[in-house]
C-alpha cells in the first residue's frame, strides 16, 4: 500500500503541470486577410486523409472527410487533397471518383449558403429539414437538387460497396482501374498513384465555373518482405508524393472519419503560422478530437471536455502541445526534419506551390518511385525525416522530436469545432485503442524518447511532466490494480487499512478523498460537462486502469525483453443497428468474450462477494468479526465501487440483450473472484 501510495503521490505531482498555466488562444483571421490581402501570398495547403480498410472505414465515411476539406475556405488553386488509402481498395478508388464529380456541385453549393459543416452526410443528418435561409423557391429547389444528388451517390457507392467489386462498364471511365489485376492484394501490390483532379488545368472547374483544388488517389507499394510501418509509414509515403505534385507548405492531416466543421479552419490555423512576433517558430498546430456521436452523458467519456480544454491546453502553454495523430497543421519543413532557425521567418514565398510543367503521366510516375518499398532504403524516412517508425503511437513521438528540434507547437480549441469525428460506440472498441496508446505511450518512455531524457534541456519541465502524464498510463494500472484487489479482501478478512474514523490520522485521508472529488466534479461542471457524465466517466477511468493500461503494460514490458513485435489495430467505424441503439440510449455493451471484460467482471464480482460476505458476518459475529469504526473508510469506498460497477451487475444477471456479459465470461468471473474470497491473508 505504502508503494501504491508513493506511485499515487508521483503521478498527481505531474497532472499538476496541466494547471500551471492553460492558456486558450483566440486567432484574429480578419487580420490575416488584412496582412495578405493578395492570395497569392497565402502559402499551398496539402490535406492528408488516410484509411486502411474498406470495411471497418466503408468509403461513404470517407468521401465525406475528402468532400468537407475540398470545400473549405481557400483558394482552391493552394489547396490540394491527398486520399492514402493502405488497404489498395478499388472500391475506394470508385468512391473517390464519385465524390470528384459531386464535388462540382457540392463546393459552390457550400459557399454559397456558407453550409456548416462541410460534410454532406453530417449536413443532411443535421438539416434533414428545408432550412430557413431558403428564402425563395430557387433556392429551395437547389437545396433538394443537392441533397437528391448526394443520396443518389450514396447509393451507387454502397451498392457497389456491398457486391464487392467494381463493375467493368465503370472501370472503362478512368485509367486508374487498370492498376488493379488478379496479382494485387491489400498486402502486396505495386504503388499506385492517381490524379483524379489536376488542379493545374483551367478546365478543371465546378458548375459554376472555379477551379477545383487537386485531388490525388495514393495507395503505397506493399510488399510482404518489406515492413511497412502501418499508419507512419502511409504519412511519410504522402509527404514525398505531395512534395512531388504540390508541395505545400502546410500540411493538414486527418483521419477518414474526422471531417471538416467549420470551413475557416485553415485561416484560423494560418494566423499562429503567419504571426510576425512568433509564428516562425511554430511546427504545429493540434486541435482536439471532437466527436458527432457522444450520447447525452457521454457512457463511455469519449469526450473529455476536461482534458481538451484544461489539460491539453496546459500542456500547450509551455510550447509542447502533443501532436495527436488527426486535426493537425503542420509545417512541412519541421515534419521533413529541419530544426528551427531564425531563418523561417517570412520564408513562405519560397515555399508556396510548385509551378510544375510535367504532365500528369510524368508527375504521377515519378511520385510511384518515392511511395516504393526501396525508396526508404538507407534513408532518414523514419529516423529524423518525417513520422517516427516502431512505435504505436507515432504521432506522439513524432510531436516530441519535433520540439527537441527547437520548434514550438499551439493546442487551439474554437468555440465552432475545426473537425469532428466518430466516437467508439461499444465498450470493447473503446479499451482495445486505450491499450494501443497506453502501450505505445509507455514504450515511448522506456525509450531513449523518454521527455525526462530526450527532451532534457530541450523543452520545459512542465512540458516533459505533461508528457510523462500520458506516458505513464500503462504502469498506473498496477497502484489501482491492487487497491480493486486489496480493498475488498481487507473488508471481507476484517483487516483495517486505514486510521479509524475517530483517529486525527483519518483527516488527512477524507480531506484528499473529498478536495479531490469535488475539484474534479466542478473542473467537468465548468467545462460543460454533465453530473452523470462526470460519473461515467469516472467508472471509464476504473475501468482503463484495470483493463486497457494493464494490459498495456504487460505487452510494453514484453515487447521490452523480445517476445513480441509492435502491432496497429485498426478500430471499426461502423457497428450494426441494435449496437447503436443500445449506445444511443446509454445501455453499456459486453457482448463479446474479450478478457478485459472478463478481468471486469471478476473485481466487480470480488468487490459484491466481499461487500456481501462483510455483511454476514456483522450480522452473524457481530464485533467479534469486526470493529465497524476501523473498517468504515474501507466500506465507504467498496460501496462506490458497487456504485461504479452496476451497469456490470446488470450485464451479468439481469440483462438479457446481446450486449448482456456472455454466460461464458460470468461463469470465469464468479470462479475467480471466490477463489481469490478463498484465499488466506493470514
Amino acid at each position: 500500500m505504502f508503494i501504491a501510495e508513493l506511485g499515487f503521490g508521483f503521478y498527481w505531482i505531474l497532472t499538476q503541470a496541466h494547471r500551471w498555466h492553460v492558456l486558450r488562444f483566440y486567432p484574429l483571421k480578419q487580420n490575416l486577410s488584412h496582412t495578405h490581402s493578395c492570395e497569392d501570398k497565402l502559402p499551398g495547403v496539402d490535406v492528408f486523409v488516410c484509411t486502411a480498410d474498406p470495411k471497418l472505414e466503408p468509403p461513404c465515411l470517407v468521401i465525406n472527410t475528402i468532400l468537407s476539406v475540398m470545400s473549405l475556405n481557400y483558394p482552391t488553386e493552394k489547396l490540394s487533397v491527398y486520399l492514402s488509402d493502405d488497404g489498395g481498395s478499388p472500391l475506394t478508388f470508385y468512391a473517390l471518383l464519385e465524390a470528384s464529380s459531386f464535388s462540382k456541385l457540392w463546393i459552390p453549393f457550400c459557399k454559397k449558403f456558407n453550409v456548416e459543416p462541410r460534410s454532406p452526410d453530417a449536413y443532411f443528418t443535421q438539416h434533414s429539414d428545408l432550412p430557413h435561409s431558403a428564402i425563395n423557391n430557387a433556392q429551395e429547389q437547389e437545396w433538394l437538387f443537392i441533397k437528391k444528388q448526394y443520396e443518389d451517390m450514396k447509393k451507387r457507392i454502397e451498392q457497389v460497396s456491398n457486391k464487392g467489386s467494381v463493375p467493368e462498364e465503370i472501370k472503362k471511365q478512368h485509367k486508374g482501374f487498370s492498376e488493379w489485376n488478379s496479382n494485387v492484394t491489400k498486402q502486396n501490390h505495386q504503388p499506385i498513384v492517381q490524379f483524379i483532379i489536376d488542379g493545374r488545368d483551367k478546365n478543371a472547374v465546378d458548375s459554376v465555373g472555379c477551379r477545383l483544388p487537386t485531388l490525388v488517389y495514393i495507395s503505397r507499394e506493399k510488399r510482404p518482405d518489406s515492413p511497412h510501418h502501418f499508419k507512419a509509414g502511409a504519412m511519410n509515403a504522402l509527404i514525398r508524393v505531395s512534395s512531388e505534385i504540390s508541395n505545400g507548405a502546410i500540411i493538414l492531416n486527418l483521419d477518414c472519419d474526422m471531417y471538416a466543421n467549420n470551413a475557416d479552419s485553415i485561416k484560423e490555423a494560418l494566423c499562429f503560422f503567419m504571426d510576425q512576433t512568433r509564428g516562425h517558430q511554430i511546427a504545429y498546430v493540434q486541435h482536439p478530437q471532437k466527436y458527432n456521436n457522444i450520447t447525452k452523458n457521454d457512457l463511455y467519456g469519449n469526450s473529455s471536455p476536461v482534458l481538451n480544454r484544461i489539460e491539453l491546453a496546459g500542456v500547450g502553454s509551455f510550447g509542447t502541445a502533443l501532436y495527436c495523430g488527426t486535426g493537425c497543421f503542420h509545417r512541412r519543413a519541421s515534419l521533413c526534419g529541419s530544426k528551427y532557425s531564425e531563418e523561417f521567418k517570412g520564408s513562405w514565398n519560397s515555399e508556396t506551390k510548385k509551378n510544375d510543367q510535367r504532365t500528369i503521366d510524368e508527375l504521377e510516375e515519378a511520385s510511384k518511385v518515392v511511395a516504393s518499398c526501396d525508396y526508404e532504403k538507407g534513408t532518414q524516412w523514419g529516423k529524423e525525416m518525417g513520422l517516427i517508425y516502431g512505435c504505436p503511437v507515432e504521432d506522439i513521438v513524432t510531436g516530441l522530436t519535433i520540439q527537441c528540434r527547437g520548434w514550438k507547437s499551439v493546442y487551439h480549441n474554437p468555440d465552432n469545432i475545426a473537425f469532428v469525428g466518430v466516437a467508439p460506440p461499444t465498450l470493447d472498441i473503446a479499451l482495445v485503442q486505450f491499450t494501443r496508446w497506453s502501450d505505445g505511450m509507455f514504450q515511448i518512455f522506456l525509450s531513449k524518447y523518454c521527455p525526462f531524457i530526450y527532451g532534457h534541456n530541450k523543452i520545459k519541465l512542465g512540458g516533459q511532466m505533461g508528457y510523462s502524464v500520458y506516458l505513464l498510463w500503462a504502469p498506473s494500472s498496477l497502484p489501482h490494480l491492487f487497491y480493486a484487489i486489496a480493498l475488498p479482501l481487507s473488508l471481507l478478512h476484517g483487516i483495517p487499512l486505514f486510521p479509524e474514523v475517530s483517529s486525527r490520522w483519518f483527516l488527512p485521508f477524507a480531506y484528499v478523498f473529498l478536495s479531490r472529488n469535488i475539484y474534479s466534479v466542478a473542473e467537468a461542471l465548468i467545462c460543460g460537462s454533465t453530473l452523470k457524465a462526470w460519473w461515467n466517466l469516472q467508472r471509464m477511468w476504473v475501468i482503463r486502469r484495470t483493463t486497457s493500461f494493464f494490459f498495456a503494460f504487460v505487452d510494453c514490458i514484453v515487447r521490452q525483453l523480445g517476445l513480441s513485435q509492435t502491432t496497429f489495430t485498426v478500430t471499426a467505424k461502423v457497428v450494426t443497428e441494435d449496437v447503436s441503439k443500445r449506445y444511443h440510449q446509454e445501455i453499456m455493451d459486453f457482448g463479446s468474450t474479450s478478457i478485459m471484460f472478463t478481468v471486469i467482471a471478476t473485481l466487480a464480482m470480488l468487490n459484491l462477494f466481499s461487500l456481501l460476505g462483510a455483511l454476514v458476518k456483522m450480522v452473524f459475529w457481530g464485533l467479534e468479526y469486526m470493529d465497524l469504526e476501523k473498517l468504515m473508510s474501507q466500506i465507504s469506498i467498496c460501496g462506490l465501487l458497487f456504485m461504479v460497477n452496476i451497469p456490470v451487475y446488470e450485464a451479468l444477471f439481469f440483462r438479457k440483450d446481446k450486449g448482456s456479459i456472455p454466460a461464458s465470461v460470468m461463469f470465469k468471473s464468479i470462479v475467480l473472484a471466490s477463489l481469490a474470497c478463498l484465499m488466506p491473508l493470514k
